[in-house]
This record gives structure tokens, sequence and C-alpha cells, in this order.
């Protein structure tokens, strides 16, 4: 029996494209709405910055320890079933983030559902991908692999560019700020619902989708144990960590604050941006950017092998954080001036964080590859959820320094020559890390 055969014969007919790019736009809108949307909206409803920061960076940590519970979802049921029911549980979280907005306690209990939602995004993102590689052939995973980056890519648009401009677009012609975030995860939520209802029927039922034959939670975690062990012994175990937690330090303190930051006012050291226009900064001009960036980034390093561009592409995702400091002293007016600024950001960011995943690639090679990935990448996490969490008591215990004598609030100013000065760290693991020089290179054919 062929290992992707189909249960019933309506199901061989399916196209991939039935399911494919909706099951990807369902991985990407979650993920968007509880680390960007959010940010956004509770900043325009008034919550402090530190206490933003702090709390929204926590929705982070089921990305961090997904490895710890991803070897379970092989115990039970089918990955199909796990990505409807967690694509149904989203609908549920999204309406109830609509549903309490009004109440005077919002925050804690919006938190609460974002918190679920976040759990139930990455267990979603352990189903959906699991599926994609039984429901398909290998040569059907390399022929649809653009698609689904594709369609992740345009998730990233709604969901950092589209819903924040209509967010943007409601807050001045809804009856209030909380009315409009209403409404985005309202249609957020109807959406999943009706994906719900939409792979229940499209997505198809392969032979092989089922708990795997003789696996128990009890040799689960002797396995995952085995595999701990064997990650912390692997060579250089020290600097590798290092540098997954801090080569993108610059970038992971300013996830939290660049949102705040083009939302206040001029009086506050901002730049006044109307919701609308941050959506499009965003979700328009930076993905482009940040997509360009990433591309050319696979290009060279393609030709040339990761040593080689190494500190070119550091640089790249450090020094362009510089833009902030510069819109922070000078706050200019010119929206396209701001956009150019966000784009330069953006696309050397793209270029520099390529080096990171490709490392994390070269670090996970051996027995175990999957698993050990898995764990860089639960460590990747863990260095864009640390520091962001402390983003905002930065910005505050800095605020109260007049730094460059030059009067008037200083708080983004002093925050953002921090994150300059962060990028030394940046460069000290960059100096400590080993990497093989062909590693990444296209060899030569003969």
């Amino acid at each position: 029996m062929e290992i992707n055969k189909r249960l019933t014969p309506p199901a061989a007919l399916r196209s991939p494209w039935a399911w494919i790019p909706t099951l990807y736009v369902a991985e990407g809108l979650p993920y968007f709405a509880v680390n960007v949307l959010t940010v956004m909206m509770y900043t325009n409803l008034g919550v402090g910055l530190a206490e933003m920061a702090f709390y929204t960076g926590w929705l982070y940590l089921p990305w961090v320890i997904k490895p710890f519970w991803s070897p379970f979802v092989d115990l039970f049921k089918t990955k199909r079933l796990w990505t409807i029911a967690m694509q149904l549980l989203m609908a549920l979280t999204m309406a109830g983030v609509a549903f309490l907005l009004p109440v005077s306690w919002y925050f804690s209990a919006t938190l609460v559902c974002f918190w679920l939602m976040a759990f139930c995004s990455a267990t979603h993102d352990i189903a959906a991908d699991g599926y994609y590689m039984l429901e398909l052939t290998p040569h059907e995973q390399a022929a649809y692999v653009g698609v689904r980056s594709t369609f992740y890519r345009i998730a990233s648009v709604i969901g950092q560019g589209g819903l924040v401009m209509l967010a943007g677009h409601l807050e001045k012609t809804g009856p209030s700020i909380a009315a409009a975030w209403q409404t985005v995860f309202a249609i957020l939520s109807v959406f999943f619902l009706l994906v719900t209802v939409w792979h229940t029927y499209a997505m198809p039922r392969p032979a092989s989708d089922r708990p795997v034959a003789g696996v128990t939670a009890r040799t689960i975690v002797r396995d995952f144990g085995m595999t701990f062990v064997t990650f912390f012994r692997k060579p250089h175990i020290l600097t590798a960590l290092a540098f997954m937690l801090l080569y993108r330090l610059p970038e992971a303190l300013c996830i939290k604050i660049v949102q705040p930051f083009l939302k206040a006012p001029l009086s506050e050291g901002g730049l006044a941006l109307s919701t609308t226009e941050i959506g499009f900064v965003n979700g328009t001009v930076g993905v482009v950017a940040l997509l360009a960036g990433g591309i050319i980034g696979g290009l060279v390093i393609a030709r040339d092998g990761l040593k080689r561009w190494l500190w070119p592409m550091a640089l790249s995702l450090t020094l362009p954080c510089f833009v902030y400091c510069w819109l922070a002293m000078a706050q200019p007016d010119n929206f396209a001036l701001v956009c150019t600024a966000v784009g330069i950001e953006q696309f050397g960011y793209g270029f520099g964080f390529t080096a990171f995943m490709l490392y994390l690639i070269y670090f996970s090679r051996g027995e175990s590859q999957t698993s050990h990935y898995a764990f860089c990448t639960a460590f990747m996490a863990l260095g864009m959820m640390l520091p962001g969490m402390a983003a905002g008591w930065l910005h505050d215990a800095f605020a109260r320094f007049d730094l460059f004598g030059a009067g008037g609030p200083q708080g983004y100013v002093n925050f953002f020559w921090l994150v300059m000065l962060s990028c030394a760290a940046t460069f000290a693991v960059c100096m400590a890390v080993r990497i093989d020089p062909g590693f990444g290179r296209k060899k030569p054919r003969r």
C-alpha cells in the first residue's frame, strides 16, 4: 500500500490547491494576531508601554516550549483532526477577544484569550506541517513548498498591514477604539469558522495519518530525554546557544517598541502616525523589503557559503537600526521618508536573518536533526521573548535621562541608542561561533 494512499476516491481527485492556500493563511494569521495586533491594539487602548511589552512578550511562550509537547500530537487521533480542531478553537478565542473588549477588565480577560490563541496556533503549526508531509508525496511537497510559503507571506501582509489599516479606518469612523478592534477580531473569528468548515470538507484523509503504532507517553518522554541530552552534548553548544539567543538582540528589543513609537504624539517623542499609516508602513513597505532582503540573502549564501556572508549579514541586521535613532531625534513629518527608513531597516533585517536561519540548520545536522532543529527554534523564540518583555521597562528607565542635552522627551531616543549598543552582543557571538567554510555554498557540477 502506498504511504500516501487516500481512503476514498473523491479525496484522490481533490487538488492540493483546494486546501494548501487556506491552510497556510490560517497558520500565519494567528501568529501575527498574537504578536503584532496585540501591540497595536493595547497601545491604542492606552495600556502603558512597560505593561504592554511585558505581558504581550509572555504570549511568545507557546512557540518557545512547542518542542516539548509536539511529540504528543502523534499519540492521539490524526494530524487532520488536530488541525481542524485548533482552527475551531482559534475562532472561539478570537470571538472571545471581540466579546470581552468592552468590559472594564478587558486587559486581563483578552490576555487569557490571546494566551489560548497562541497555544492553539503553536499546536496548529505542528499538526498542519505534519499533515502537509503525510498527505503529499515527496515530489508534491517540493512542488508546493513555494505555494505554502507564498500564502504564509500573504497572511503576513494581511496580519501586519491589512487588519491594522482596517482597525485604523474603523477607529476614525466608528464609535470607539474598542469597537474598531472588536470588529477586526470578529472578522477573524468568522474567517476561521469558515476555514474550519471548508477544511472539514476539502482536506483529504491520508491513510498514513493515524497515531503512530507502539508509541506511548512513556516512550515519548524517554526518547525526548535522549534527544535533549544529545542536543546539549553537541560540540560548541555554549557558543551556539549564545548565538541563538543574542544574534537578534537588537531586533528583539525593537519589536515591542517600534509600533508605539510610530504611534506616539510628537510631544511624547513619537512620529504621530495614524494606525492606518502604521499598517501601511509595516504591512506593505516593511514586508516587501523584508522578503526582498531574505531572497537576496539566500542567493548570495548559495553562491559563497554562510561563513563568507556571516559578518556582512550581521552588519546588515544591526546597523540599519540606526534609522530609528535618526527618526526619534529628527521626528520627520514626511511620510514617504518614514516609509523609506523603515524599508531600509526591514531589508537589512531580512538580509541578516538569512544567516541566522541557515545557522540553525547547520547546527542541527547529524543524528536527530529534526528534533535538534526544533530545540534551535525554541531558543530562537526565547531570544525574542525575553528582550521584548523587558523593552518597555528599559524605555521607561532611560526616559528620565537627557543624554544628548536636547531637552524634551528622550525616552525613544535613548532607547534606540541602547538598541545600537546591543549590537555589540551580535558582533560578539559572530566572533565566537564556528562554521565550516563550505556550508551553504552550492557545489559545482562535475
